[in-house]
């Protein structure tokens, strides 16, 4: 559940792009408003309508995100396909991608492709990073020098499959060390997602010790609004209103209901869309006019969108309208750091039994504040991959051309810092369903997303207790020992605190799934923790200066 995604230069200042589910961020570099070689096929344009869709009628938002969603082989009928849409020459049958997405789900290529919009609001930022690039590499032109000549290729190595906890079935107990000397016990909460509860992962001192450390580094709010600039960077969207219709209505009866539109709204501008929003919004533009909350293709067309980004602008949101309302850090648990923050890195890697380069290499722990009327509606860790995208751990030594970064979150761990006087539970809002529907996310105006209104109605909560650890896998196993598609069934949120204050903190075990990539990232990260030490990873010298604190008890 947590805010911004990305490895080793976690503030929210860097080229990221926050989205209101699983903290999953997305970075769009320069590259992005180039076409993708494959050309644009009817599946991309579709999925690229429903984005500017969902966004030109309520507008945007890292990872918790942002802080956090279709098939690519999913072709439009003919009497739907947005006219224009070329077929490069990939983009017949005979060249299937994998996804990691089913269709629809909660990671479709229409929720993912919102957040790429932001690449407009971030163009200083891209600018910045590639002259940073451009100086930090040199001109390729000149001599590389001997640093550069003596860096001769070496094999990759090949990586083993990934362990992967039986779920057994719920309820089903088992005992494990992952502190010396003494017995904890993990129990199964669900199969999909495949979810497990740890009590007494965390002693209640070194609860205490990380919650003193997050408020000596300062924390930030975990999202922020985007700025007037959005409407502008609407506007540069080519799509035409009669393919906006058409993409997003998604049962093709010629009407728009309101939970169409939400599904494809779900980030709004950074707030929280509600039935209630939408039908309001709709009043003040009179783009209803029967007040139904359902509009024809006629009564859409009729419609200037300008409208709504003038009637968004004209609103500001409120705390308990976003997204996200949360307060977070992150506290490195590399070397320096704190001897408690390195214990409890060791710790995952025994309870995860994942290789030490997997975990070691993995994101900083971020730690998160939820006031009273704190709240994360649900979403879900793991940003998907798609041939456009890769892996935002991986991308610093993939040395492909890629426009647009995610986070690739095999695993979260999460631990509860503190007992939550009200409220506060993280909910699974579909756990262990039979099936998998996007579209009954939604019924009778109750969002099972909606985390500040509907957190009693999901299927599985659990609540905050001191010192319990949870964690569970946002991907399924594609059948060969690693990284196979999402899990839809991964979606999580966090309840509202009514009373009181909410500390976590989350661990996320960042896994590429590109065997190979991943396999480059921890042979060049190794090579540098050779050569450099922590003198190559500067901002670990804040940790260093903890590593003396103590909590009275």
């Amino acid at each position: 559940m947590g805010a911004a995604p990305c490895r080793h230069s976690i503030p929210e200042h860097r080229l990221l792009v926050t989205a209101g589910r699983a903290d999953s961020a997305v970075r769009v570099p320069a590259t992005a408003q180039r076409e993708h070689p494959r050309g644009p096929s009817p599946g991309r344009a579709r999925d690229l309508g429903a984005m500017a869709a969902a966004v030109a009628t309520v507008q945007r938002p890292e990872a918790e995100t942002v802080e956090e969603a279709s098939n690519l082989q999913w072709p439009l009928p003919p009497e739907h396909r947005p006219s224009g849409a070329a077929t490069g020459p990939g983009d017949d049958e005979d060249a299937p991608v994998r996804p990691l997405c089913k269709p629809r789900g909660i990671c479709s290529r229409a929720y993912f492709l919102v957040l790429m919009v932001f690449v407009h609001l971030y163009l200083g930022n891209v600018l910045a990073l590639l002259l940073f690039v451009h100086y930090s590499n040199g001109d390729e032109s000149t001599d590389p020098g001997p640093q550069r000549r003596e860096q001769s290729p070496q094999p990759v190595p090949t990586l083993g499959p990934l362990t992967r906890l039986e779920g057994i079935k719920v309820g089903y107990e088992r005992k494990v060390q992952v502190v010396a000397g003494r017995d904890h016990f993990i129990r199964t909460l669900s199969l999909k997602p495949l979810l497990f509860e740890i009590p007494g992962f965390l002693s209640d001192e070194e609860c205490r010790l990380i919650i003193h450390l997050a408020q000596m580094k300062g924390l930030q709010r975990s999202q922020i609004l985007p700025t007037e600039e959005y409407e502008e960077a609407m506007s540069a969207m080519q799509v035409s209103q009669l393919d906006l219709f058409q993409l997003l209505d998604q049962n093709h009866d010629g009407r728009l209901q309101l939970r169409e539109v939400l599904a494809q709204t779900r980030l709004g501008n950074g707030r929280w869309m509600t039935p209630e929003n939408i039908q309001e919004m709709y009043s003040a533009i009179k783009a209803d006019p029967d007040g139904d909350g359902v509009l024809s293709l006629q009564e859409f067309s009729n419609m200037d969108l300008r409208d709504f980004h003038k009637y968004m602008r004209s609103h500001k949101a409120e705390s308990n309208e976003l997204v996200r309302n949360s307060h977070h850090t992150w506290l490195h648990q590399g070397e320096g750091a704190h001897h408690v923050m390195r214990a409890i890195r060791q710790r995952v890697l025994r309870l995860t039994r994942l290789s030490p380069e997997i975990v070691e290499f993995s994101e900083p722990l971020q730690v998160v504040r939820y006031g009273e009327g704190g709240h994360y509606h649900a979403h879900v860790d793991s940003g998907p991959v798609y041939p456009e995208t890769i892996c935002s751990h991986t991308k610093l030594v993939a040395n492909e051309s890629v426009p647009f970064e995610t986070s690739c979150r095999y695993m979260t761990v999460l631990f509860y810092l503190n007992n939550v006087t009200g409220g506060g539970e993280t909910v699974f809002p579909v756990a262990d369903n039979r099936t998998y529907d996007e579209m009954s996310l939604i019924q009778d105006n109750v969002d099972l997303r909606d985390t500040r209104r509907h957190c009693d109605k999901g299927n599985l909560r659990v609540k905050p207790q001191q010192g319990t650890a949870v964690f569970w896998y946002n991907y399924l196993p594609d059948g060969q020992g690693w990284v196979g598609e999402v899990d839809d069934y991964s979606l999580h949120g966090g309840c509202l605190v009514t009373r009181g204050t909410k500390w976590i903190a989350n661990n996320w075990i960042n896994v590429d799934p590109s065997r190979a990539r991943q396999a480059l990232f921890q042979q060049e990260m190794a090579r540098l923790a050779r050569e450099g030490g922590t003198d190559s990873q500067p901002e670990w010298a804040l940790d260093r200066a903890y590593s003396d604190a103590r909590v009275e008890l």
